[in-house]
């Protein structure tokens, strides 16, 4: 069974992660046939860590889990923190987890962005 795993920064200001754990609730009613199960988790200063995210879609049954990275930019997190926290998970998994690239990199952010602007 697939699933995914949006994850964010996280902050201390818990309304900003409230926020996440509810486009992830969200996200359920568009891609809800690709991904039956869906969650969110965070790099750090929200619950649940990456690790513990990916832990929790393995549990409601997944047999591959995608990271979906809700970040703008290619910095140290994405190119790095990210990719290195998934692997680590890797080695004592036998579930199939494949990284997606970070929302900013997608070409439809054009269209969000010219979409928000006309507003």
């Amino acid at each position: 069974m697939n699933a995914l795993l949006l994850v964010a920064h996280g902050s201390r200001r818990q309304q900003s992660n409230e926020e996440v754990r509810l486009l992830a609730d969200k996200l359920k009613s568009r891609c809800g046939e690709s991904f039956p199960i869906i969650h969110a988790g965070f790099l750090e200063l929200a619950e649940p860590l990456i690790p513990d995210g990916l832990q929790k879609c393995i549990d409601d049954g997944a047999s591959r889990v995608t990271v979906l990275p809700y970040f703008l930019n290619t910095g140290r997190h994405v190119a790095e923190d990210i990719p290195d926290i998934i692997d680590e998970f890797k080695r004592n998994s036998s579930v199939e987890i494949n990284l997606t690239s970070h929302l900013g990199a997608s070409e439809m952010m054009l269209d969000v962005l010219a979409s928000v602007a006309s507003e």
